[in-house]
C-alpha cells in the first residue's frame, strides 16, 4: 500500500519504492494483552535494514506503543491494521486466541513450554489453526544458552524497582533514606535518568547519610546470567563493595555505613549433596534432587535485600520456603542505643527482588507475581499472608513478570539486536509446508513448539504433562475441600485469606461484582472467580452448591432462607454471619433430618457479642453465681480522626442495613420491665449517653428484640437485659432528620427505577413534600426546615449529603435504597482512613456469697490502613474460623447452630486472639 505523505507547502507526494517486489512480508503486531505492554520485538533500525533489504514490513498500529508509528513510517514500515499478507507475524506477547490468523508463522513467547495451564488455550488454538509457533525462550546456542531474551533489562528495571521499594520500606519503619528519590523504573524516559537517580541517591550514602540504626546494607544476587548482570549494573552506581559470600556475616555488622555491600551468589556458594555436604557440578547436572542449598542458613540471616534471577526447575532445591522466612523474621534483640525516633529493624531481611518472577519456585512463598500497577507486597511468614501494602509485619516482595515493559524503547532496540539475525530465516517459513522441508538453523529448528497442527517432536512432552497434571488435579480432587462463598463484599477478604491458608482448601466466589471477585481470585490461592447473580439464577446456584463441601453466604439477610433450601436439599453445610430470622429457624427439623450443619450468627454482633456474654456466662454458673444484669452494645464507626461530618459515621458494611436499622422496633428489659419501642423512628428517641469510654463521646440505642436472648443465655433470672447499638454523639439526631423526610422508606418507588427518567435530588424531595419540581432551592429548604422541626443539626446533614441540591439520585428499587447508594459514595472511607469497632458488655453477677460482681467486657479494635477494616476482620476472621470448623468435624451439632456452647464459642475465641482481636475484663465487687 502507498502512502500519500505531505509536504511543508500542502502538496500531496508519491513516496519513491526501492522495491516494487517484496521477497516476503513480514508483520510487527499490536501487543493488546496487557495495559503496560509497550515493547516491541523490533526497533525501527531493524525495520529499515529489513526494507533496504527488500522485504515489506507491516506494522500494527498501536498509540500504546513507546516507539511512534512516525518512526516505523520513516524507516519504511507500513503502517496496516490489516496483517493477513504477512507470512511471519511477530510479538512479544501472546495475541489473543481470536486474532489468531490461519497457517501463518508466529514468533513470542508463549510460556507454555512447561504446560502452563493458562496458556493451554493458546495452544489448543494454534494447534487447531494449524500455526507455527516459534517460542523465543527456547532459541537457544549449542551450550544451551538463550540468544534472545530481555533478561538484562529485566535486571536492570527490577534493580531500580527494589531501591524504590526499600525507600518506602524504610520510610514505613520510620527511616527516611536517599533511596526515597528513586522511582519506579517507567517513570525515567530511560535508563540513563535512571542511572542519574542512583548516583544521587548513592552520593548521598557516601556523605553518611543513610540512618546509623539500620546498620550496613547487603545485597545478595543470585546467578550470573544476564539477568544479574543487568541488575549489578544498575547497582554499580552506588558506592558498593563486592564481597564473597562468605564475608558477607562480617560487613553486615561492622560494614562502612558510607557504602553497601554485594555478593554474588553461585551454585557451589551454596548447593552441597545432602549426605556429606561437598558440591559436584557434574553430579548437580544430572541430580539435582541429591543436593539441598545453604542459602537460609549461610547467606540469607545477613541479607538486606535478595535480587534473584536463578531459573528454578521443580527438580532442584530451593533457597527459602516458608519455614525460612519465619526464622528470618525473628525479632532482633534491641541495642540500648535504640530509641522511639531512631529504631532499629525488625529484622535483617527486608526485602526479595524476584526479577524471576516464577512463582512457587526457588521463593516457595512467592505464590503470585505482583504488577506494574501495584509493584509490591508483603509476605507476612507467621500468618502465610501476603498483603498488598509496605506497612506491617514481614518481607518486602517484588515479582513484577514483564519487568523490561517498564523501559520499552530501550528493551524494543537491546532484543531486536539480539532477534535481528535470525529474522531472515524465520521470514523464508511456509507455514503449510511440513517442518522437514524448512532449512532452518538449528536455534530457528528448535524453537518451534508447533507446526501443521501438532506438536513438534522435541515438544510432545507438553501433552504428556498437562495429561500428568489432569490425572493428578483428578486424583487430589477427593482430598480438597471445596467452599462456594456466595458474595464479594466487605467481610471476604479476610475470610477467604484465612480459609486458603490450608492449601487443601479450594474457593468459589460467586458475586455480581465482577471486578471484586476477579480481584479476590488474583490475590488468593486456590480461589476462582464466578461472576453470577445468586439471587436470581436458582437452578445454576442449585447446581453450584451440589458441588461444594461448604457454603459460605455473605448475601443480604433475606436472601439465607433461599440459600439454606437449597444447601439441606443437596445435603450441603452452610455458615453465614448474619441473625438466623424466623424463616431460617422454620429450617430446623429439615435440616435436621438431612443432617446438614447451618452455622448463624457467627459475626461480629450478633457473633463475638454471643460468645463473649456465654464465656462470662458459663463461668459464673461454674461458681453458682446468677446473672442479674446483661447489657451489651457494639458498634462499628469511623476512628475518631475521620468522624468529620455532621452525621459522625462512615460505611465499613451493608449501607441499607445501617438505615434499615434505624427504624426497626425494639424490645428490651430494664428493671424487670419490658420496654416496647414502636418501629417507624421512635428508636431514635430512644438514645442513651454511653460513658464507657468517656474519650470517645458515645450514644447507644436499643437494637431489636433483647427479650430474646434470656433463654439461649440462660439468664431468666436477669432483672435487665439490653442489647444496643452505639454510635458517636449526634448520630441519631442527624438520622431521624431522613425519617421526619420519609426518606427511610423501603416502599416501592417507580420513578427511581430501570427505565425511569433521571431525576435530582432536589425533584425528588420536592416531589415527596408535595412541591413542584421546578420550586427554588431556597424555598425547598424552607419547607424541609419546617419538616425537620426546624432542627438546625438535621438541616445540616440534608445539606452535607446534597440532598437539596441537583445531584442524580441513583437508579433504585425505593427511597431508602436510594439513600443507601447516595450515602455510600459520600460517607465512604478514603485513602489512608480506618474504621473502629467498639464492644462493651456489663455483666451483674450476683455470687453465693451475696456479693455482686460488675463485670465489663471491653474490646476495640482498629482497621488496618489499606487493608483489612475493622468490621471485615471482626465478622470476616469468626465466620472464617466457623467454617474451618465445620469442613475439620469439629461441629458434632446437626441443624441450626449458634455459637452458644463452649465447644463452639471456646476455639473461636482463641483463634481471633490469635488474629490481634483482643478484648479485655475488668470486675469490681459490692455487697
Amino acid at each position: 500500500m502507498l502512502h500519500l505523505l505531505r509536504h511543508r507547502g500542502g502538496t500531496l507526494r508519491l513516496p519513491l519504492r526501492r522495491h516494487t517486489h517484496y521477497r516476503s512480508v513480514l508483520a510487527i503486531r499490536r501487543e493488546d494483552i496487557n495495559a503496560w505492554e509497550r515493547r516491541a520485538p523490533l526497533a525501527p533500525r531493524h525495520v529499515k535494514e529489513l526494507t533496504n533489504l527488500g522485504y515489506k514490513i507491516l506494522v500494527q498500529p498501536s498509540n500504546r506503543r513507546a516507539i511512534h508509528e512516525k518512526d516505523y513510517v520513516k524507516a519504511g514500515g507500513v503502517i496496516q491494521e490489516d496483517i493477513s499478507d504477512a507470512v511471519l507475524i511477530v510479538g512479544v506477547k501472546r495475541p489473543p486466541e481470536e486474532k489468531l490468523i490461519p497457517k501463518k508463522t508466529y514468533a513470542f513467547f508463549s510460556h507454555t513450554i512447561k504446560a502452563q495451564e493458562a496458556n493451554m488455550s493458546l495452544l489448543d488454538e494454534i494447534l487447531k489453526q494449524e500455526i507455527r509457533l516459534i517460542d523465543y525462550e527456547k532459541m537457544v546456542d549449542h551450550k544451551g544458552i538463550r540468544v534472545v531474551a530481555f533478561g538484562q533489562w529485566a535486571g536492570v528495571a527490577g534493580m531500580i524497582n527494589i531501591l524504590h521499594g526499600l525507600g518506602l520500606r524504610f520510610l514505613a519503619l520510620g527511616h527516611h533514606t536517599p533511596f526515597m528519590h528513586i522511582g519506579m523504573s517507567h517513570n525515567y524516559r530511560n535508563s540513563s535518568q535512571a542511572v542519574q537517580a542512583v548516583r544521587d541517591a548513592g552520593y548521598e550514602i557516601s556523605l553518611g547519610l543513610m540512618p546509623k540504626s539500620i546498620g550496613p546494607l547487603t545485597f545478595v544476587f543470585t546467578g550470573t546470567g544476564n539477568v544479574s548482570k543487568g541488575a549489578q549494573e544498575m547497582f554499580n552506581h552506588l558506592p558498593c563493595e563486592f564481597v564473597e559470600p562468605h564475608e558477607l556475616k562480617e560487613v553486615s555488622k561492622t560494614g562502612d555505613l558510607r557504602k553497601v555491600y554485594a555478593t554474588v551468589l553461585s551454585r557451589h556458594h551454596h548447593l552441597v549433596r545432602k549426605t556429606d555436604g561437598v558440591y559436584d557440578p557434574l553430579e548437580y547436572d544430572r541430580h539435582p534432587e541429591l543436593y539441598t542449598s545453604r542459602f537460609n542458613i549461610d547467606i540469607a540471616p545477613y541479607t538486606t535485600c535478595l535480587i534473584n534471577g536463578i531459573y528454578w526447575d521443580p527438580h532442584t532445591p530451593r533457597l527459602l520456603n516458608r519455614q525460612d522466612a519465619q526464622r528470618l523474621l525473628a525479632p532482633v534483640k534491641p541495642s540500648p542505643s535504640a530509641t522511639d525516633g531512631c529504631p532499629e529493624l525488625p529484622h535483617k531481611f527486608m526485602a526479595i527482588c524476584d526479577i524471576s518472577a516464577d512463582t512457587g519456585g526457588s521463593i516457595e512463598f512467592m505464590t503470585e507475581c505482583t504488577s506494574i500497577d501495584q509493584p509490591f507486597c508483603m509476605y507476612d511468614a507467621d500468618q502465610h499472608i501476603i498483603h498488598d501494602s509496605v506497612e506491617g509485619c514481614g518481607i518486602l516482595m517484588c515479582s513484577i513478570d514483564n519487568l523490561p515493559a517498564q523501559l520499552p524503547i530501550e528493551a524494543t532496540e537491546y532484543f531486536g539486536d539480539l532477534l535481528f539475525p535470525y529474522i531472515e530465516e524465520m521470514l523464508l517459513s511456509d507455514a503449510t509446508l511440513p517442518l522437514e522441508k524448512q532449512n532452518f538453523s538449528p536455534v530457528v529448528q528448535n524453537a518451534v513448539i508447533a507446526s501443521n497442527g501438532s506438536l513438534t517432536a522435541k515438544y510432545k512432552y507438553i501433552q504428556k504433562l498437562r495429561e500428568s497434571r489432569e490425572y493428578a488435579q483428578l486424583m487430589t480432587m477427593g482430598a480438597k475441600k471445596k467452599i462456594l462463598v456466595l458474595g464479594s463484599g466487605y467481610v471476604s477478604r479476610p475470610m477467604i485469606s484465612y480459609l486458603t491458608r490450608d492449601p487443601s482448601v479450594e474457593i468459589t466466589v460467586a458475586s455480581m461484582a465482577k471486578d471484586q471477585v476477579e480481584h479476590l481470585a488474583k490475590k488468593y490461592h486456590n480461589t476462582s472467580p464466578l461472576f453470577m447473580d445468586a439471587l436470581k439464577q436458582d437452578e445454576k446456584l442449585s447446581m453450584l452448591i451440589k458441588k461444594h463441601e461448604l457454603v459460605v453466604s455473605l448475601l443480604p439477610n433475606a436472601a439465607h432462607p433461599s440459600v439454606a433450601k437449597k444447601c439441606i436439599a443437596n445435603k450441603v453445610n452452610m455458615v453465614t454471619a448474619s441473625y438466623l430470622t424466623p424463616a431460617m429457624r422454620e429450617l430446623q427439623k429439615s435440616a435436621e433430618e438431612a443432617g446438614v450443619i447451618i452455622v448463624g450468627e457467627m459475626g461480629l454482633d450478633p457473633g463475638l457479642d454471643h460468645m463473649l456474654a456465654m464465656e462470662c456466662i458459663d463461668k459464673a454458673r461454674e461458681v453458682g453465681a446468677k446473672v442479674e444484669s446483661y447489657v451489651s452494645f457494639c458498634g462499628g464507626l469511623p476512628s475518631p480522626e475521620f468522624s468529620d461530618n455532621p452525621i459522625r459515621y462512615k460505611f465499613s458494611w451493608n449501607p441499607l442495613g445501617v438505615l434499615w436499622n434505624t427504624i426497626q422496633p425494639a424490645t428490651y428489659l430494664e428493671n424487670g420491665q419490658i420496654i416496647n419501642i414502636p418501629a417507624g423512628g421512635s428508636l431514635l428517641d430512644s438514645v442513651t449517653v454511653m460513658d464507657c469510654f468517656p474519650g470517645l463521646n458515645l450514644e447507644g440505642f436499643p437494637n431489636r428484640d433483647s427479650t430474646k436472648y434470656a433463654d439461649p443465655y440462660g439468664i431468666q433470672s436477669a432483672h435487665t437485659l439490653i442489647r444496643g447499638t452505639l454510635r458517636y454523639k449526634g448520630f441519631a439526631r442527624a438520622m431521624s432528620g431522613f425519617v421526619k423526610l420519609g426518606l427511610i422508606n423501603a416502599d416501592p418507588c417507580l420513578i427511581l427505577g430501570l427505565g425511569a427518567p433521571p431525576i435530582t435530588w432536589k425533584e425528588l424531595l420536592c416531589t415527596m413534600l408535595g412541591l413542584e419540581t421546578s420550586t427554588s432551592q431556597d424555598s425547598l429548604k424552607d419547607v424541609v426546615y419546617a419538616t425537620l422541626g426546624k432542627d438546625d443539626v438535621q438541616l445540616e446533614a440534608v445539606e452535607w449529603l446534597g440532598l437539596l441540591g441537583d445531584e442524580p439520585v441513583p437508579v433504585s428499587e425505593s427511597v431508602v435504597d436510594a439513600l443507601a447508594k447516595h450515602m455510600e459514595m459520600k460517607l465512604s472511607f478514603g485513602a489512608g482512613e480506618r474504621d473502629m469497632i467498639v464492644m462493651r458488655n456489663d455483666i451483674g453477677i450476683r455470687h453465693p456469697s451475696g456479693h455482686l460482681e460488675s463485670k465489663s467486657i471491653s474490646m476495640i479494635v482498629y482497621g488496618d490502613v489499606n487493608e483489612y477494616s475493622a468490621m471485615a476482620k471482626t465478622v470476616g476472621y469468626p465466620t472464617a474460623i466457623a467454617a474451618k470448623m465445620v469442613l475439620d468435624g469439629e461441629i458434632d451439632a446437626r441443624g441450626l447452630v449458634i455459637p452458644m456452647t463452649k465447644d463452639i464459642y471456646g476455639p473461636i475465641l482463641e483463634h481471633i486472639r490469635e488474629e490481634g482481636i483482643l478484648y479485655n475484663t475488668k470486675s469490681t465487687f459490692s455487697l
